[in-house]
């Protein structure tokens, strides 16, 4: 017979799975960051610099919640990083990923309401809203150069890839506090 898992140590995987995920993006948005950099691509680079460091507050607040649960926080993203994209080629990967987010972490939310974890529940009520913006940016980056080709990326070269605050994407925008 099957090991019964306690509703806390579903919790704890539900939130492992969560953090392997946004170590994923931290090394995929910081790699396309400095992709787009090497490249001259300065504004879109500053922007996924910012949304990389979303991802590591992410990160982070998944990790203090497992250790409080007294679980161990993985420390292994759960894709490879792909590299060498072209410019729609890294917004529609992206865009990819925030759904996915978003899925998963609605489904990851009902498991900690199912066992009475609303601590939990409330930091991935957090992270979908904070991904749906990340969503949403990358939806529009992909329609500007599907509309706009060249034109829009001409608009995006230059600038600082540097330069930007290290509070995150989201709080840039107006949104949660870093």
């Amino acid at each position: 017979m099957a090991k019964k898992t306690s509703g806390k140590d579903a919790v704890i995987e539900v939130l492992n799975r969560a953090r392997a995920a946004e170590l994923a993006a931290i090394y995929q948005y910081m790699s396309q960051h400095y992709e787009l950099a090497d490249n001259d691509y300065g504004q879109l680079a500053a922007q996924l610099k910012l949304v990389g460091i979303d991802e590591m507050r992410h990160a982070e607040m998944l990790a203090e919640r497992i250790l409080i649960l007294k679980g161990t926080p993985t420390s292994k993203p759960d894709l490879e990083t792909k590299k060498k994209q072209p410019v729609l080629l890294i917004y529609q990967y992206n865009e990819g990923l925030e759904e996915g987010a978003v899925r998963d972490y609605n489904q990851f939310l009902a498991v900690c309401r199912e066992h009475g974890d609303y601590v939990s529940a409330k930091i991935f009520e957090q992270l979908i809203v904070e991904e749906q913006i990340h969503l949403e940016y990358f939806q529009d980056v992909i329609g500007h150069i599907k509309d706009l080709g060249n034109v829009y990326l001409a608009t995006q070269v230059g600038g600082a890839a540097e330069g930007a605050p290290a509070k995150g994407f989201v709080a840039s925008q107006g949104g949660a506090p870093a």
